[in-house]
């Protein structure tokens, strides 16, 4: 259980850490050589799950046999452009091959654009499709590309379906910066709290992007987060064992994450 005794201050310990995590393993250059190492990491940190590519699937499974570190594929990712119907069969497949956590990319055009009833019937399909296999659904909505008002209404969304979580960000959800580069906040303290407060008490919160830290893990579990995509699980689990966090629950302070203004 956790809980925040004063400010910039909380308790927890180091399995309830590294089950917070979802061990990422999605980017598009990676070989199977270290994919198999990332997997391996996951099994050694006892993460919730390794977050991989739908192909990887059976590897994943093998690698993570013997421990109870769950497969989460993502489907229509990074960008989410693909028809419904190719979602719903691209999910209920991940989900058959043993995929327990399926994270799947809203179509975000439609998001800006306002087309609500798009919106819900998809992610509402891709939800029965995940559940009626036995697995559960998260929906990164990329709160870079949007608008306050989009991201709330998103959560409400989600809450009449009754997804299993709320995700911030693919971790590649690249804008164009003023100068010309491209780059992304990813999880930002406005939009967690913002998640937090117009989803579902049963709705679950996933900060992803921009979670590279202790200080930061710890930090988003102040709002209300649950669980994170991370590539940084060991640097952050051996931070916590250096700062006395271990099997019993122990109250450790925090570096509050620096709030960035928002490029889109």
């Amino acid at each position: 259980m956790t809980s925040t005794t004063n400010a910039n201050t909380i308790t927890v310990t180091l399995p309830q850490l590294a089950k917070m995590i979802d061990h990422s393993l999605l980017h598009p250059t990676m070989t199977d050589a270290e994919i198999i190492n990332g997997l391996r990491i996951s099994k050694d940190c006892n993460v919730a799950t390794a977050c991989v590519k739908p192909y990887l699937i059976p590897l994943a499974k093998r690698e993570l046999a013997g421990s109870d570190v769950k497969v989460c594929p993502v489907i229509g990712f990074p960008h989410g452009n693909s028809t419904t119907e190719i979602k719903v069969i691209e999910a209920s497949a991940a989900a058959e091959a043993g995929g327990a956590e399926i994270d799947m990319v809203v179509n975000i055009g439609k998001v800006l654009g306002e087309d609500w009833e798009y919106v819900k019937a998809e992610i509402a399909a891709i939800n029965a499709a995940v559940v009626s296999r036995g697995a559960i659904l998260k929906v990164i909505f990329e709160n870079d590309y949007l608008r306050p008002e989009h991201i709330i209404r998103l959560c409400e969304i989600c809450t009449e379906i009754g997804v299993a979580f709320v995700k911030t960000s693919s971790g590649y959800g690249f804008v164009k910066q003023s100068d010309g580069s491209y780059n992304y906040l990813g999880a930002t303290v406005s939009d967690l709290k913002l998640m937090r407060e117009h989803s579902g008490p049963e709705i679950q919160i996933k900060a992803a992007g921009g979670v590279r830290s202790l200080d930061d893990l710890l930090h988003v579990m102040s709002l209300g987060v649950t669980r994170i995509g991370a590539t940084a699980t060991v640097a952050i689990l051996d931070d916590a064992k250096k700062r006395g966090i271990g099997m019993e629950p122990t109250s450790v302070k925090f570096k509050p994450m620096v709030e960035k203004a928002g490029s889109y």
